[in-house]
């Protein structure tokens, strides 16, 4: 019995506990469960789109003035696609759209976006189609795929500029991609409108 409890609190039993502890935090560290009971809300305006709260000022003899004449549309964001979030690894909805802004350049905007949260997520355009359930997971680091960054928020709405060497006519999807594991929490076809 006393050789037993000797041996356990020898070096073997320190490099065991070690080993367990090391694995312990490396699980933790890959795997960042807390992170699912953590939201983000991030809520960005889509650019170039001026928002007038304001009361329409007074003329001169104190009757209302006219309303301006509110920016043609053709001088504003030009909504080119857009689709419905569906969900994949996890429940994910929201609304996607490509949008082309008055400067010519191009944003992939997320708007509603609702989803977990979750280790090194990524908001990528895609060629891949989308399909329902697990046949949809993993396709989209199949094909040709553009990363636009980390994914700001699991909530709100929010824009992600596409690079300007970057041809949006040539992806048709959207994915919420975990790059740690190779997975898609969620995607969008795009439909063009």
């Amino acid at each position: 019995m006393g050789r037993v409890r000797k041996a356990w609190t020898g070096p073997l039993a320190i490099a065991v506990l070690v080993a367990v502890v090391a694995g312990a935090g490396f699980g933790l560290y890959w795997f960042q469960p807390w992170k699912l009971w953590q939201d983000e809300t991030v809520q960005e305006a889509l650019p170039g789109v001026v928002e007038n709260s304001a009361p329409p000022a007074a003329a001169p003899s104190g009757e209302p003035s006219e309303p301006s004449e509110p920016p043609s549309p053709a001088t504003g964001p030009q909504t080119l696609a857009s689709g419905e979030l569906i969900s994949h690894e996890h429940a994910t909805s929201g609304t996607v759209k490509l949008v082309r802004l008055a400067d010519g350049s191009h944003v992939l905007r997320l708007e509603n976006l609702d989803t977990s949260n979750g280790p090194d997520l990524r908001v990528w355009l895609t060629d891949a189609p989308v399909k329902q359930g697990q046949a949809g997971w993993h396709v989209f680091d199949d094909g040709k795929y553009v990363s636009l960054g980390k994914l700001k928020g699991n909530k709100g709405s929010q824009n992600y500029a596409l690079p300007p060497d970057v041809d949006p006519s040539g992806y048709g999807s959207v994915s919420i991609w975990c790059d740690r594991f190779d997975v898609s929490f969620g995607a969008a076809e795009l439909a063009r409108v």
